[in-house]
């Protein structure tokens, strides 16, 4: 039995909320976003994601997921304006994905599933750190990206090409000069509402920004996310899929529109 949290039958959502009573909060993510059910709000500005490739750092396979890393102690890499207000730093970005091209993202538009997500997380610059900011309820702002199955992508391939260095848990390797920009999609037009980390500890401090419009990516491509795995080097290798969580109630909360 495994005491760590993850995504096996034996630690995997549903027993979440044994060691993550907030599993079962207000405000949990992700969710079903459904369109008609989104109310178009004139006074959301556009995003305005500002990027410094400079500041990117490393790769990472943490167990759960691989994440890039990037520098946060100046206003380099941020976002501001859309839904929140002050500014955002770039902490690091991740992804979600599925065993099969049929499922992967953690939110779903009227129950539509795609292969794959990708987050960027942000914190709050009126907290000193990432961490404090981290339990505040606008502490975090997280920009999701839809990756749907179409051409190849040459910027993903970047990414994708490290894979070999950080195959299993725990392992680590410098990825210098990335621009995270180029993996947003062309139309910035997006949803948001209020939610909450999608991995343990969950915490209720995310104010979500979700892409309508999703980025491509090749079937190829993602058999490549695939062969990363959840295990450290010298255990069972078990491959890095289905690393998401499925959505959450909406419980009363409101989900608006940038766009019309």
């Amino acid at each position: 039995m495994s005491h760590a949290w993850g995504y096996a039958p034996n630690n995997g959502p549903d027993k979440w909320a044994d060691n993550f009573p907030i599993a079962n909060g207000p405000r949990q993510s992700p969710i079903d976003i459904v369109p008609g059910e989104a109310s178009y709000d004139a006074g959301l500005k556009p995003l305005n994601l500002k990027y410094d490739p400079s500041t990117c750092q490393d790769i990472l396979n943490n167990g759960h997921s691989f994440q890039v890393t990037f520098l946060d102690d100046t206003d380099n890499s941020t976002l501001t304006d859309g839904p929140i207000s002050g500014i955002y730093r770039l902490k690091q970005f991740h992804f979600h994905w599925g065993a099969s091209d049929n499922r992967g993202s953690e939110h779903t538009v009227a129950g539509t599933k795609y292969p794959a997500e990708l987050h960027l997380v942000h914190w709050n610059t009126k907290y000193p750190s990432f961490g404090e900011a981290a339990s505040k309820p606008d502490g975090l702002a997280v920009v999701g990206v839809f990756l749907k199955i179409g051409d190849e992508n040459a910027n993903l391939q970047k990414l994708l090409d490290a894979f070999d260095a950080i195959k299993a848990k725990g392992k680590q390797t410098t990825f210098a000069n990335f621009n995270p920009a180029t993996l947003l999609p062309g139309c910035l037009d997006y949803w948001t509402y209020d939610g909450s980390l999608t991995t343990p500890p969950l915490l209720e401090s995310v104010t979500w920004i979700v892409c309508k419009e999703p980025i491509s990516v090749s079937s190829e491509q993602m058999a490549k996310f695939r062969s990363l795995l959840f295990s450290a080097e010298g255990e069972a290798e078990c491959c890095m899929v289905d690393n998401y969580r499925p959505p959450q109630p909406l419980k009363g909360r409101a989900v608006r529109a940038s766009f019309q």
